[in-house]
């Protein structure tokens, strides 16, 4: 299992624009649609990489716990679905039927997008203030598969309440580890 970790995009980046298919809805969907009033939670994922199934039943708490606070939550996957057809659209559902995700899951057919946000691996977490600049990107939490620690979503709630109590992010963040993005030759 490759361990590929985030770029770390600077802090204080505007959150590139996007407008991409929902393969749930199968509505476009853009940055607009998804901004919350506190802030927006970008997370890159794929439907067969262990270190995304190892996490998807905290993601999924943790946009249940803070939409309703004022967060907003999108999943984009990025993968080459040539080489990589579990990460297909039509296995993009299936993941968001069983998985119960309640926030857009886009597929990002060129690529650009995971290019404009520096994406490198799944998961990969981007939060961007009420302005759209980034102030949180890295490690959902320590836990990795078969490393024991408990999936908890630590990091990134910590950077999401301090966000509600108004206070500044450190910018002391660890980079997420995972599979690397597919991407096309």
């Amino acid at each position: 299992m490759a361990r590929t970790p985030s770029n770390m995009l600077p802090l204080g980046t505007i959150a590139p624009d996007f407008s991409l298919i929902d393969s749930v809805t199968n509505d476009l969907v853009n940055l607009n649609d998804v901004k919350g009033q506190k802030g927006t939670i970008i997370m890159f994922i794929c439907n067969h990489c262990p270190f995304v199934i190892h996490v998807n039943e905290e993601i999924v708490r943790i946009a249940n716990d803070y939409r309703t606070q004022g967060f907003g939550f999108v999943a984009i996957s990025s993968n080459d679905i040539e080489k990589y057809p579990q990460d297909s659209p039509k296995e993009m559902w299936k993941t968001a039927q069983k998985n119960n995700y309640t926030f857009p899951y886009l597929f990002d057919e060129n690529q650009e997008i995971a290019k404009a946000y520096d994406a490198a691996c799944t998961p990969d977490f981007y939060l961007f203030d009420t302005d759209l600049k980034l102030i949180y990107r890295g490690q959902l939490d320590d836990s990795r598969p078969g490393n024991g620690i408990p999936v908890n979503g630590r990091d990134l709630r910590q950077a999401l309440d301090t966000v509600l109590r108004n206070r500044k992010v450190s910018e002391n963040q660890k980079p997420s580890i995972g599979c690397n993005i597919k991407w096309k030759e």
